[in-house]
């Protein structure tokens, strides 16, 4: 039995953006408990030459919205990339999770051998469907996602492993 594509892609992002959406809504309520103005975490970096929070959760929707759109051979929807707030932030993640939450397995399992092209930056980077998966999707995902969490804890925010994960145990 083979693992389905539909699985091993949509929901691990749906609760990964999920996660992200309540962290989002903690830095939230941290910046106004401590009267923060919430501008300076939604632009803060871990280091000068990394993406700001903001560009962080743009990247992470991109990345997720991009995978269900091509594996199900579908062009991404384009966004804006105009968010400066966390409920813009948040509004751009629940728009995210909608378009996940609509896609069927039909529409993505098989997609294992399917051929990938994703432009990036000045080049064209062809995958496999289950290449681009499980090597470029999941660990994009993860990782903007880790840096944003890592940029609010670093800023004081207080959230835990158990934010990241969401409610398992």
């Amino acid at each position: 039995m083979s693992n389905s594509m539909y699985v091993a892609s949509v929901p691990p992002i749906i609760r990964c953006l999920t996660n992200l959406r309540a962290i989002l809504e903690k830095a939230a309520a941290h910046a106004e408990a401590k009267k923060i103005d919430p501008s300076v975490l939604v632009n803060a970096r871990l280091y000068p030459d990394m993406f700001p929070l903001s560009r962080q959760v743009q990247i992470a929707t991109d990345v997720a919205k991009g995978a269900v759109s091509r594996l199900a051979g579908l062009e991404p929807p384009k966004y804006e990339d105009n968010e400066s707030t966390f409920s813009e932030l948040v509004a751009r993640l629940d728009k995210t999770i909608a378009l996940l939450e609509a896609s069927k397995p039909e529409q993505i399992d098989g997609s294992e051998d399917k051929t990938i092209a994703l432009p990036m930056h000045d080049k064209t980077v062809t995958f496999t469907g289950a290449s681009y998966l499980h090597d470029f999707v999941l660990p994009n995902v993860y990782f903007h996602v880790t840096t944003v969490y890592a940029i609010l804890r670093h800023n004081g925010v207080e959230i835990g492993k158990h934010d990241f994960l969401g409610n398992i145990y």
